[in-house]
């Protein structure tokens, strides 16, 4: 007599004893983490990999973002909202509001003359000019106005309001490190601003009163190399670097110093923002840098686990990320995920091109995640240090 009725039975029993299992463990909101069989709806390793990962992605300014915010310009009031900011999604991400894992990138057009009440929050931030001359960012008592090219920082937990001072409008683009501090649920906003007054009684105010001169940053860390001991390098909290605006006419000058040099081939000429005080990056988070690729320059295929914000400042030309081209113009924004290999390619013969790049490498490398690796121009391979 044959057994194999018998078998039959059992692997069927088997099989419902698993199904029954496995509902049992969702259900009370577990996972089973082992592999008993390469079907896909219970393989752990597939599963674990099914979450959500950014994906390269390009927003286009002229085409997408600029109308989208002078439409908002004319139906959003400052009566109607204290913000009125585009946050870019990306769509292997979304609905969270992340651009990339880590980080996002807002843009922001303020009407003349047109200040929002101060706010901090537990995200580290900062505004880099696009257009107009007028841009305004308070910083605990420092009031910044700044220019196309120029990066403002709003540390963690440090008070500050945005706006336009002067009779035209004016567009910024923000970074927030939001993404990564939303993950590790550390999030808080405060909008309840107070000063004292006369009598030292505490009173919630609309405008932060200024406590340094005009300018006071490039005035006390404008210099590289040489600083004052007499002042306090620990304001706001001593989350960031104490410098809060990085002009672009100093970034512009190093880049002219240094533009007949070789560089690096898969960075081509990059300038980080640091910290004058301790040389680290501005942030605890994240970093950025300024990029210039001279004409028809390229840069070699980089890959790193860092996350990348790339924002064209100046000219014109396109990236490959993954093997997918995106072409790209000024004020326009790259995502490039952590993990893909990237290059970029300067198209014009006669002009350079500067880019914006936003980085979540500080993090990663407290971690120690950060790996980067770099092609040969014959193609190979080789680990980056």
């Amino acid at each position: 007599m044959s057994d194999a009725p018998v078998k039959d039975a059992t692997a069927s029993n088997k099989e419902a004893a698993l199904k029954s299992m496995y509902d049992s463990i969702s259900s009370k909101n577990m996972f089973p983490f082992w592999a008993t069989t390469d079907d896909v709806t219970n393989h752990e390793v597939r599963q674990l990999m099914a979450t959500k990962h950014a994906v390269p992605y390009l927003w286009t300014y002229k085409d997408d973002i600029e109308p989208l915010l002078r439409m908002s310009a004319e139906l959003i009031t400052m009566d109607d909202s204290e913000r009125r900011s585009l946050v870019l999604v990306n769509p292997g991400l979304a609905p969270k509001r992340a651009s990339v894992s880590t980080m996002y990138t807002a843009y922001r057009l303020n009407d003349p003359n047109e200040i929002m009440p101060p706010h901090k929050h537990s995200p580290s931030a900062i505004r880099f000019g696009l257009t107009g001359k007028g841009n305004f960012t308070g910083v605990e008592g420092e009031d910044v106005v700044f220019g196309p090219g120029d990066m403002v920082l709003t540390p963690n937990d440090a008070w500050h309001n945005h706006g336009t001072v002067g009779d035209e409008q004016a567009v910024n683009l923000s970074v927030l490190d939001l993404p990564l501090v939303e993950t590790l649920n550390a999030i808080h906003f405060d909008h309840n601003y107070q000063e004292p007054d006369e009598a030292g009684v505490m009173q919630k105010k609309k405008v932060q009163a200024a406590q340094y001169p005009s300018d006071y940053s490039q005035a006390i860390y404008g210099t590289g190399g040489m600083v004052p001991r007499w002042v306090d390098h620990e304001r706001g909290g001593g989350l960031s670097s104490p410098m809060w605006v990085y002009r672009w006419e100093q970034m512009q000058e190093m880049f002219d110093r240094f533009k007949d040099i070789d560089g690096d081939p898969h960075e081509a000429l990059m300038i980080e923002y640091t910290d004058p005080t301790r040389g680290e990056p501005v942030f605890k988070t994240i970093t950025f840098f300024a990029q210039m690729l001279r004409p028809g320059e390229k840069t070699l295929p980089l890959r790193q686990t860092a996350s990348l914000l790339v924002a064209p400042f100046e000219g014109k030309g396109h990236s490959i990320v993954d093997g997918e081209r995106f072409d790209w113009n000024r004020f326009d924004t790259l995502a490039v995920p952590g993990g893909a290999w990237c290059e970029h390619h300067n198209d014009s013969d006669t002009d350079p091109v500067y880019l914006f790049v936003a980085s979540d490498e500080p993090t990663l490398k407290k971690l120690s995640l950060y790996k980067s690796w770099g092609q040969t121009p014959g193609g190979d391979v080789m680990r980056l240090v």
